[in-house]
């Protein structure tokens, strides 16, 4: 009888599996929506978040190149030609980690900043260097 129950319950974990195995991209957002809007071809957004809580969160993403800085204050070149002046937090988080701190940041570099609205950026994202 015990190897009966074993079986059983072999074969409904093994079924349990693979519907979660094959369910598992339907219940996600589409990974090509994810890019086309937050993309490499993003040039900023503006992304509006409401806790659990109730409290709203208003998010600014701003892409492009140093053009310059200037003590905390950093002057990006967007790719519709739009310049933006965003201040960066010295204690900003700068991935990829191995490039260091927010004060390792030059020109030429493109870079993606995420900061609240009227809020210093607390994340800055290092792409690359503009040849």
């Amino acid at each position: 009888m015990s190897r009966r129950r074993f079986m059983l319950l072999a074969v409904a974990l093994v079924a349990v599996n693979v519907f979660f195995w094959l369910a598992q991209g339907g219940f996600a957002i589409p990974q090509a929506l994810v890019n086309q809007f937050f993309g490499s071809r993003m040039v900023r957004a503006e992304v509006v978040l409401k806790a659990a809580d109730g409290s709203i969160q208003d998010w600014r993403i701003d892409r492009g190149v140093i053009t310059s800085i200037a003590g905390t204050s950093v002057t990006l070149r967007e790719r519709d030609g739009t310049v933006a002046t965003v201040q960066v937090d010295p204690r900003a988080k700068v991935l990829p980690l191995w490039f260091g701190t927010a004060a390792q940041l030059r020109r030429r570099l493109h870079v993606v900043l995420y900061h609240q609205a009227n809020a210093p950026a607390e994340i800055v994202q290092v792409e690359g260097l503009r040849r």
